[in-house]
């Protein structure tokens, strides 16, 4: 590592404690800071990540947040999910103490090229390829970031020449400083998390933040077939590329040639990489078939956009299961891609009521209480040759931890449906 001095005998305050929390936590506190952690959610998640922070020594406090431990703080490192409007960064503005986040800190540290991966979709499929392609070309890789592995859980197995390739959000790039990535991606902007950004403009400045600190020596990746990114690339200093379709391949897998090319991976190792991929959890993933009746576990698909890729690419017709915390977007945009394909759809979450009223007239429609009255209603609904789609357009956290919880918990309820076992509702 890198910088390993820096934290020593510094205050240090984590915001929030979930897998990133508790990463930094354990990571500052063995580089000898002194950590607090605060968390407004007292609950058997927080008190289960609580219990594993490697020291008594590292303060924690559930269900409330104090001033103190951000008037005491020489720093602050705000968890994704915590919005700015939250007590802690008020407080932190006031007092003017530097926020940064997770991702932040685990780059100060890290002794490898990171290539860092954004957009409003297809964020894990391009992360995931591109650490492939790396791996297959005898790289040392790790991938991390909103994948799964937190950075800083990483980050003490990292060693110059290695590669970190990093999924990063909107929100993690809000508060970073210093953060830049050797190659930064952008892969496309539809009208996500305006439940948080007031316009799609602050959604895209947020978003332009991956290529702020980079220079003539780096490069940006860009979609060349989104206009709001090529307007964007006038203001990289860095070198740029752009992909768009071609041929055969997607335009996340143009995303990855790209990438690829500029590491100086053959293209041909990179197809035959393509060819091998079975695809991610939770993305268009085959759960099972009961009764000729396809189960498809699509949890990450949290903007309409998705959704609407996963409709155009089923070809049987469809019954859909949707719903979540809703992130302000507009949910008529699929009704296109549904139209003759879509027979009904099921609702779940605190978003049932508003996508109910933006779809109506294009499918029938009903509300369920949860995802298991919703598996049974869909169930009960499609025929043989039919598929039950569970692509929620949403986030997840009305109902469930992330979308990993919401999607295992959907195959759970499936599997025990192919044995016989009615979901309960």
């Amino acid at each position: 590592m890198k910088n390993t001095k820096y934290f020593k005998g510094k205050n240090i305050t984590i915001v929030g404690l979930a897998r990133s929390g508790l990463a930094c936590a354990n990571l500052l506190y063995k580089l000898g800071a002194c950590v607090r952690v605060t968390d407004i959610n007292d609950n058997t998640q927080t008190r289960e990540f609580a219990a594993r922070l490697s020291s008594k020594d590292i303060l924690v406090e559930l269900g409330w947040h104090s001033e103190d431990f951000i008037r005491l703080a020489d720093m602050v490192i705000i968890s994704p999910g915590v919005p700015s409007c939250a007590p802690p960064a008020a407080w932190a503005r006031e007092f003017a103490k530097p926020v940064i986040s997770e991702i932040e800190l685990a780059a100060m540290l890290c002794p490898a090229e990171i290539i860092a991966v954004t957009g409003s979709n297809g964020k894990t499929t391009v992360t995931t390829l591109i650490g492939k392609i790396l791996a297959e070309s005898g790289k040392r890789v790790f991938v991390c970031g909103n994948i799964g592995n937190p950075f800083c859980a990483e980050i003490e197995k990292l060693e110059k020449g290695d590669f970190v390739v990093l999924e990063v959000s909107s929100f993690q790039l809000e508060t970073i400083k210093d953060f830049k990535p050797r190659i930064a991606v952008i892969l496309n902007l539809t009208p996500n998390h305006l439940d948080r950004y007031n316009n799609i403009q602050e959604y895209l400045d947020a978003k332009k933040r991956i290529f702020v600190n980079q220079d003539i020596n780096d490069y940006l990746v860009l979609n060349a077939d989104d206009p709001l990114l090529t307007s964007a690339a006038l203001e990289a200093k860095s070198k740029v590329v752009f992909f768009n379709k071609e041929g055969r391949l997607n335009p996340n897998q143009n995303a990855v040639i790209s990438v690829g090319k500029i590491l100086g991976i053959k293209l041909e190792d990179m197809i035959s990489v393509f060819r091998k991929f079975k695809g991610i959890q939770h993305r268009m993933e085959e759960v099972a078939e009961i009764n000729g009746v396809k189960f498809i576990n699509d949890s990450k698909a949290t903007t309409a956009d998705s959704a609407i890729w996963a409709i155009s690419n089923i070809p049987s017709p469809i019954v859909l299961i949707a719903g979540g915390r809703h992130k302000g977007i507009n949910y008529r945009v699929i009704l296109r891609a549904s139209a003759n394909k879509v027979k009904k759809a099921f609702l779940i979450g605190e978003a049932r009521d508003i996508i109910a009223s933006d779809l109506n007239g294009g499918f029938p429609i009903e509300k369920s209480d949860s995802l298991e009255e919703a598996i049974a209603g869909a169930y009960e609904e499609a025929k043989p040759g039919d598929c039950v789609l569970f692509s929620p357009m949403c986030s997840s956290f009305d109902m469930f931890r992330d979308y990993v919880q919401r999607g295992e918990i959907f195959k759970r309820i499936v599997l025990d449906l192919s044995r016989g076992i009615k979901p309960h509702g």
